[in-house]
């Protein structure tokens, strides 16, 4: 499903790679990744609100891989989302490459304003997250996320490998139920974002996340009241 060119890979048939990879371990699919693309070529993505992303940092870790881990600091998580992503990094060595749209919030604001996600939502995002994941993955050929398929109606037909103009997205944990995830972690003993324990079951941005009830969709704390279930940022 893939052939070198040059020092490029190129992923031929990504909607046959993922109907034959539908119903696989996401070990198996990681595996697929991991020889479909070059060294350089292959990136994985967390936000550290779920525990999705840390499951599949320690499954790489399991094959061996070192594969760069972006993680986008909007300047509005949550204390205990950025101490996670440290332990993460000491845990596995990870070479985490922190993506920030300014050097901190108070050279953010001085530009764009105070609380602008109330002002402009769709503004704040596209400068938060949009545009430093989009300058990271110039020349990315390969994107790993730890998206669902239960996280939301948004996300309920996401396929396994899935073709963007740009590059190609993997997505291991499509097939995976939540209790699927919380199971790899609990039987692995992996570290995860306290805010969990405490009724919010994916985190986000800390003035644009609020706990989930019960019944509700994972992501139902997210935009709370804003009839919004994505940022933009799987657009790319």
């Amino acid at each position: 499903m893939s052939v070198a060119s040059g020092d490029t890979t190129v992923v031929t048939e990504p909607e046959a790679a993922s109907r034959e990879l539908e119903g696989e371990d996401p070990s198996e699919v990681l595996r697929w990744a991991l020889n479909a693309f070059e060294s350089g070529d292959l990136v994985l993505s967390t936000s550290f609100g779920g525990v999705g992303g840390i499951a599949l940092i320690h499954m790489l870790h399991q094959e061996g891989a070192r594969v760069p881990v972006f993680f986008v600091d909007t300047l509005y998580h949550f204390p205990e989302t950025l101490e996670l992503a440290e332990r993460v990094r000491e845990r596995y060595d990870l070479d985490l490459q922190v993506l920030r749209p300014a050097r901190d919030r108070k050279a953010f604001e001085a530009e764009h304003g105070p609380r602008l996600w109330e002002r402009d939502l769709d503004r704040f995002h596209r400068l938060t997250k949009v545009e430093p994941m989009e300058e990271a993955l110039a020349g990315v050929r390969g994107w790993i996320t730890g998206r669902r398929r239960d996280q939301s109606e948004t996300r309920r037909g996401l396929p396994v490998v899935e073709e963007r103009p740009e590059r190609v997205k993997i997505n291991p944990l499509a097939a995976w139920s939540g209790k699927d995830v919380w199971a790899f972690v609990q039987v692995h003993g992996l570290p995860y974002n306290p805010l969990h324990d405490h009724g919010y079951p994916s985190v986000g941005d800390r003035p644009l996340t609020t706990p989930a009830g019960p019944g509700e969709e994972e992501r139902a704390g997210r935009w709370r009241g804003l009839e919004r279930l994505e940022c933009g940022l799987h657009d790319l």
